[in-house]
C-alpha cells in the first residue's frame, strides 16, 4: 500500500445549495491536507485521512462568505476545520470507488458515503514537478442540520430559505510520498 500526499494547490472541495427555492449558491474550498494509502491493484484497500481550512471558503461575494465564516454556518472562530477519516472503501469496478467515512463539520461527526473515481497514477514530466500523481473526484450530499447548521430555515414560499440538502463535489490530486 502506497501512502499519497494530498496537494492543496490542485484539490478543491465545492459545494451548491439551493437558497430562496430559486438558485443554487455555489462555493469552493482549498487549503485540503492529508493522506490516502492506496494501492491501484487493491481499490478496495484505500483508506483516507483530510482535512479543509474552513477559512478558505469563497463564493465570489465577500459579505457572503464572511456571513458563512460567522456562527450561522461554518463557525470558523471555534472550528477552523473540517476533517474526514475513513473507515471503509467499496471497488465498484473500473475505476469507480466508494468511501465510507466520518465528516466533523461544525463540531459534529457524522457517517457519510463519497462516492467517484481515481484517475491514475500518472509520472508527470520533470518540467512540472516529475512527481508521481493521482486523481480522485468524488461527490456526496449531506444536511447541513445534520451537522447543526439551521440559518435559513424559515418558511418561504412553500419551502425553506435555505436548502437543508448541500451537494458537494472533491477533485483531490495527490503525490506519492518518496
Amino acid at each position: 500500500m502506497s501512502r499519497w500526499v494530498m496537494d492543496s494547490d490542485h484539490s478543491v472541495a465545492a459545494f451548491s445549495i439551493k437558497y430562496l427555492l430559486m438558485a443554487n449558491v455555489r462555493g469552493i474550498m482549498g487549503g485540503i491536507t492529508g493522506a490516502i494509502s492506496f494501492d491501484p491493484a487493491d481499490p478496495g484497500g484505500l483508506a483516507v485521512q483530510a482535512e479543509i481550512d474552513v477559512s478558505t471558503v469563497q463564493t465570489a461575494v465577500k459579505k457572503r462568505d464572511e456571513h458563512l465564516l460567522g456562527p450561522d454556518f461554518f463557525d470558523a472562530a471555534r472550528y477552523p476545520k473540517i476533517t474526514f477519516k475513513s473507515t471503509k472503501a467499496e471497488h465498484l469496478g473500473g475505476n469507480r470507488i466508494r468511501v465510507t467515512g466520518e465528516l466533523t463539520l461544525h463540531g459534529v461527526t457524522r457517517p457519510v458515503a463519497v462516492e467517484g473515481e481515481y484517475s491514475g497514477p500518472v509520472k508527470l514530466p520533470e518540467s512540472i514537478g516529475g512527481e508521481t500523481s493521482l486523481g480522485f473526484a468524488g461527490a456526496t450530499v449531506i444536511n447541513r442540520e445534520d451537522f447543526g447548521m439551521t440559518w435559513g430555515d424559515l418558511p418561504m414560499n412553500g419551502g425553506l430559505m435555505a436548502a437543508k440538502e448541500v451537494s458537494i463535489t472533491l477533485d483531490i490530486e495527490s503525490d506519492l510520498e518518496s
